[in-house]
């Protein structure tokens, strides 16, 4: 049967494989179409596995935020070339909104690893390079969310906060954790075992002095700690006399993220 350029279209249109390998598709199953698009999933599977042990170091993270969902992904390849690339970005971001309608409150990377598999198995064959959806998260809710992307994508911030806070300082806000990078939202939110491991390195450091100093002296070490570590409590981005805690005392900060590409987890 003669394979015609709107049946190539239609199967490129579906998988994004190249021309040439739709035409070769649809040329080996006799010009069936469900035939063609199979043996190209098949041929994408085969290639995404030999792509499978490459190093993916680059990508990008993207957020999304609309009537009380807000999500975050992301999203791997192996070249800065690749991250940057129109194709991979639409493939991104199609993939992100789909993410925002998920009915979930949290981290969902399995179920979106699990969701978007045969979609990132088939973007790897089109574009040549390994990739991997490597986190999502997605949230719900009525309070204010703020989103920062630094470095084109290769840090991602996400901030829920509850009360009274001003555009601008929510802003501020997200730039804030993109440049600080804090670990905690307050004190309070820090495990006991935690503050003991901090507690034991101070110590340590300390070793020679009487019991009773050191005791004084730890005091002001963990609270320095906090001052560090605790978002509400480091000197604020644009004034290291203050901190968030007190540019908005009405302001409550629930979660956050504060992804870098690649990063260890």
């Amino acid at each position: 049967m003669d394979i015609t350029a709107a049946m190539v279209k239609k199967l490129r249109d579906k998988t994004g494989a190249g021309m040439l390998d739709c035409k070769k598709a649809l040329i080996n199953a006799d010009g069936d179409f469900e035939g063609a698009y199979d043996e190209l999933r098949k041929s994408g599977i085969a290639k995404a596995e030999k792509k499978a042990g490459r190093s993916t170091k680059e990508g990008k993270v993207f957020v999304s935020v609309k009537d009380g969902e807000a999500a975050a992904i992301e999203v791997l390849c192996e070249t800065d070339f690749v991250s940057k690339n129109e194709k991979f970005n639409v493939f991104a971001s199609d993939m992100l909104s789909r993410v925002v309608d998920y009915d979930a409150n949290g981290d969902v990377s399995e179920q979106a690893q699990k969701i978007e598999k045969d979609n990132v198995i088939a973007m790897i064959s089109n574009i040549g390079e390994n990739m991997q959806l490597r986190r999502a998260t997605k949230w719900t809710t009525t309070d204010k969310v703020g989103t920062y992307l630094h470095m084109g994508g290769r840090i991602g911030v996400m901030v829920e906060v509850a009360g009274e806070i001003a555009d601008d300082i929510l802003a501020d806000l997200c730039m804030h954790i993109a440049a600080f990078n804090p670990q905690f939202i307050k004190p309070e939110d820090i495990s006991a075992e935690a503050i003991a491991k901090e507690k034991e390195i101070a110590t340590a450091q300390l070793a020679g002095k009487p019991a009773e100093i050191i005791e004084k002296i730890l005091i002001g070490k963990i609270n320095k700690w906090y001052n560090e570590v605790c978002v509400t409590k480091q000197a604020w981005l644009k004034d290291d006399k203050s901190c968030f805690a007190k540019v908005a005392p009405k302001a409550e900060i629930k979660r956050f993220i504060r992804w870098q590409v690649g990063e260890e987890l």
